[in-house]
């Protein structure tokens, strides 16, 4: 265990989150090209919750980590059913508003094999910022994340005053960039980078966050900077970087429904085992574990509300 992170007797939640609250609408059996003033007839659809940094509070609440969660809604339905999904889980709820007169944010997936169309409404998730975030709700507890900061966009500009506060705290800090629309991978980042504790990038991220050409440039040039970075690799498992140590993670061989909200399942498992003492090479491991159960169920949390096959799975790799 990092000797840094505060003790979890001395604090109200494990871990806290800010972020966006949407839901994932996910059709499947389209083609990948996709003609204009054609009706085009999917083969399945599923309503879940969405969002990255929802998806992890989610998911690290059902795994019994103790999380306080700060989020806004909009006045509408899709409100009502991701508010419905989170309390669900059993996460703190008691910092999430809705906005009057706002529209919820959106997903539309396209799964395409291993690869899908992302296409986001954004709406109230970019209006949070750190004036809206309550410092000693976010300070009750030992580590801060960070998801979606390029989705972020009404948070970023206090971002760098935020995390030195919370260090200063006492809390350690994660970050999980997720994509950037504008793929320019610049603004807030590059002060971020020095400020936090894990970084949490799947392969194609690291690579841009590092503006890189491949996976061991980046990981040479952004070890200097952060102390541990975990990357997400697919079925291909996880590299955890710690200082010059290099390790490869192996995976869990599954086979999956859809990979949509693996990131997110991974980091809540690492995060949850690191919170719990774990190492940085256990805690990976337990989230390729964490990331493969996602994929047997669509969406990013539809695995971990299904408790019977949650068990089982976890029964099956000697976890109870």
């Amino acid at each position: 265990m990092d000797p840094t992170l505060p003790a979890k007797d001395h604090n109200l939640f494990d871990i806290t989150i800010a972020g966006e609250t949407n839901l994932d609408l996910i059709l499947y059996g389209l083609p990948e090209e996709l003609p204009v003033e054609r009706e085009l007839l999917g083969s399945g659809f599923k309503i879940t919750l969405g969002g990255s940094s929802s998806i992890l509070a989610h998911n690290l609440a059902v795994l019994g980590t103790r999380v306080g969660f700060i989020s806004q809604v909009g006045d509408d339905e899709m409100a009502d059913i991701a508010l419905a999904r989170l309390a669900e889980s059993g996460l703190d709820l008691s910092h999430v508003t809705r906005r009057e007169h706002t529209a919820t944010g959106v997903t539309l997936l396209l799964p395409h094999g291993k690869q899908r169309h992302i296409l986001t409404y954004p709406g109230v998730m970019s209006e949070l910022s750190t004036a809206d975030l309550d410092r000693s709700y976010l300070t009750s507890s030992r580590h801060f994340h960070l998801s979606s900061l390029f989705l972020q966009t009404g948070l970023q500009p206090g971002l760098p005053a935020l995390f030195d506060a919370l260090k200063a705290a006492g809390l350690t800090i994660s970050l999980d960039t997720n994509d950037d629309p504008s793929d320019r991978w610049g603004g807030v980042l590059d002060q971020l980078l020095d400020k936090i504790d894990i970084l949490l990038p799947n392969e194609d991220e690291l690579i841009k966050i590092a503006h890189a050409a491949s996976t061991e440039e980046a990981l040479e040039k952004l070890a200097p900077r952060v102390k541990l970075i975990v990357v997400k690799c697919g079925s291909r498992g996880a590299i955890v970087q710690q200082g010059p140590q290099r390790d490869w993670i192996a995976p869990v061989p599954v086979d999956p429904v859809d990979t949509i909200g693996a990131g997110d399942s991974f980091d809540a498992g690492f995060l949850s085992a690191y919170l719990q003492g774990k190492d940085p090479l256990a805690a990976a491991a337990f989230g390729n574990l964490t990331g493969a159960l996602s994929t047997l169920r669509q969406g990013g949390t539809e695995a971990y509300r299904d408790t019977n096959l949650r068990n089982e799975f976890f029964a099956q790799h000697n976890l109870r």
